[in-house]
């Protein structure tokens, strides 16, 4: 399959033994830098992914999170009914790696059974997949991958930001907790 404008990675494919469903546990804000993050765990709990995201893109998944509605479609709202539309559905969407400190994402779609897939912020893939109800994954050695990048974006030293976020109680995720 090729997309104009989409450069795949060179082992994407549409499922994969080494992609690890998550759910997302909440938005909070970084205490430290005052920004969004959304707080992606795998199913079993075990392994607490943060991923930094822009107000406007937390406020978008904040209100699918809620079940809030609006007067018009927000963009993601948008988003999701032109590929209905297009007869097409999203499957899944995976972050799927970490290049330059920033998260890449995939959104994989099913259009007549033809596999479409398209190259996404994981703010923009994790709201579609919320309004799309289909599950959410990240690549097994992006998990891993994270633990030791994720510390370059706050004080806190790798380890104990996983430390932190990983006892964070329900309270402490603020309004937005699942």
């Amino acid at each position: 399959m090729h997309l104009p404008g989409f450069k795949p990675e060179p082992d994407a494919q549409e499922t994969s033994e080494s992609d690890v469903e998550v759910r997302i546990r909440g938005l909070m804000m970084d205490p430290s830098t005052k920004m969004p993050i959304v707080v992606l765990n795998d199913l079993s709990g075990e392994v607490v992914l943060p991923i930094w995201v822009g107000l406007f893109e937390a406020n978008a998944i904040a209100l699918e999170i809620e079940k809030a509605t609006t007067p018009r479609p927000m963009t993601h709202d948008l988003l999701r009914n032109t590929i209905h539309g297009l007869n097409a559905r999203v499957t899944r969407v995976v972050v799927g790696s970490l290049r330059e400190d920033t998260f890449h994402a995939t959104i994989w779609m099913d259009q007549g059974g033809e596999v479409v897939a398209l190259d996404a912020r994981p703010s923009d893939a994790i709201a579609l997949a919320l309004r799309s109800d289909c599950p959410i994954f990240v690549s097994r050695q992006l998990l891993e991958h994270a633990r030791i990048a994720s510390g370059g974006s706050t004080s806190l030293a790798p380890d104990d930001l996983r430390r932190w976020l990983e006892n964070l109680n329900d309270d402490e995720m603020g309004r937005y907790k699942m």
